[in-house]
């Protein structure tokens, strides 16, 4: 197996030498408006609890229970529609999406709220799955990496920009509004779709694979091990960040810290974008290694500005293309089995986000703040220790 993304191209992508990129980008929005719907209430929870008529602490489960649905229905829902065409599942996913978006922003109560937030992540949970195979197949043949990479970029720039303006619709018109516009971007989002995707077809019943029969491809409970450790790491400094900074006495500029953050995220796709296809496994353990240097800074800089900044802006470098690599890995390891790899690597990747916030809490009030640079450097070295270790199978060289 080597390193260059093996999923057959469709027939419409054999011959081609360039990348179509209006269809890419349409799988990029997709991811877009998946991550934004998931965070948006992050930074909208005291102006949604005095509507809900609930704590801070309670609001902030909305984004808890999206998380975990994502996590529940990534496998099952991608199972129940292996055999439709790609873009109906697509856009069935993306308009429960728009359809829960509206339905949140006229909410009142809290139990609603919760339910109809459920219901958004299980059609996340169609969405992440969808985006690294169908990315694969629409790419010419050694540039599959590279497409993958576009289709999962959403994520890096959903957190830099996406939230960052949801919460600036917030504060300028209620947050209503910022769900309203969530609601209608992914409507927009369904146009573009319609009119640059290629339905691609489902698999046939001969094409299908269990869940246990994946899990036995060599090398992918590695992948799913190694992608484990590195995104319980990410959030459980990632939730509690404003704490972190408060705590290294920098909490007045944490919008420009995780400014910084957004920002090499960015560039980090571009980069490793142009690279994925012929040097994987050199992307992965470089991710890993320097996101664990970056929390080693972080947790012996006793609040010096200057390596706080450099810091957080290298681990947004490190973490930005984390979902491409893992993902294209997931994908090189599991060949025609890929789209059922990517559901459990995204039920994997979803149940991280959840762990990481509750370890994370867990740690904070137990042990203080600190201990949460310390614990996420413990599971960065096992990361690293999967990553280095799986030169035969998982993150071959």
């Amino acid at each position: 197996m080597t390193e260059t993304t093996t999923t057959a191209p469709s027939t419409a992508a054999r011959g081609r030498n360039h990348l179509p990129g209006k269809a890419l980008f349409g799988l990029f929005l997709s991811g877009f408006v998946g991550i934004l719907t998931e965070c948006l209430p992050a930074g909208l929870l005291p102006e949604i609890s005095r509507t809900l008529g609930t704590s801070v602490s309670l609001t902030g489960q909305t984004v808890t229970i999206y998380a975990l649905a994502t996590a529940i229905g990534a496998i099952p829902l991608t199972r129940a529609t292996a055999r439709w065409p790609r873009k109906n599942v697509l856009q069935l996913a993306l308009g429960t999406v728009a359809v829960t978006n509206a339905l949140t922003a006229l909410s009142a109560d809290y139990a609603p709220t919760l339910v109809i937030r459920f219901v958004a992540g299980l059609g996340t949970g169609l969405i992440w799955p969808l985006l690294g195979g169908y990315a694969a197949r629409l790419a010419p043949e050694g540039r599959q990496g590279r497409a993958i990479a576009i289709a999962l970029a959403g994520t890096p720039v959903s957190l830099a920009l996406g939230v960052p303006l949801g919460t600036w619709l917030g504060a300028l018109g209620g947050w209503q509004l910022a769900f309203h516009a969530s609601a209608a971007l992914t409507a927009l989002t369904m146009v573009w779709i319609a009119a640059t995707l290629p339905n691609l077809p489902g698999r046939s019943a001969d094409e299908r694979f269990t869940v246990p029969q994946v899990l036995r491809v060599p090398g992918l409970r590695t992948i799913l091990f190694a992608l484990a450790t590195y995104m319980v790491a990410h959030n459980i400094l990632y939730t509690y960040v404003t704490d972190l900074l408060g705590h290294l006495g920098m909490g007045a500029q944490t919008g420009w810290v995780l400014f910084a953050f957004g920002v090499t995220s960015i560039l980090s796709v571009l980069v490793v974008g142009t690279h994925i296809d012929r040097h994987l496994r050199r992307l992965v353990v470089g991710s890993t290694a320097l996101f664990a240097l970056t929390v080693l800074v972080l947790a012996v800089s006793s609040g010096v500005p200057v390596l706080v900044y450099v810091a957080v802006a290298a681990w947004g470098f490190a973490f930005g293309s984390s979902p491409s690599l893992f993902i294209g890995a997931a994908i090189n390891a599991t060949g025609a089995a890929a789209d059922v790899a990517q559901s459990v690597t995204i039920t994997v990747f979803s149940s991280s986000i959840a762990l990481g916030g509750l370890v994370g809490g867990l740690l904070v009030a137990d042990l203080g703040t600190a201990s949460i640079t310390w614990a996420a450097l413990a599971l960065l070295v096992a990361a690293a220790a999967a990553v280095t270790g799986g030169r035969k199978h998982a993150f071959p060289a």
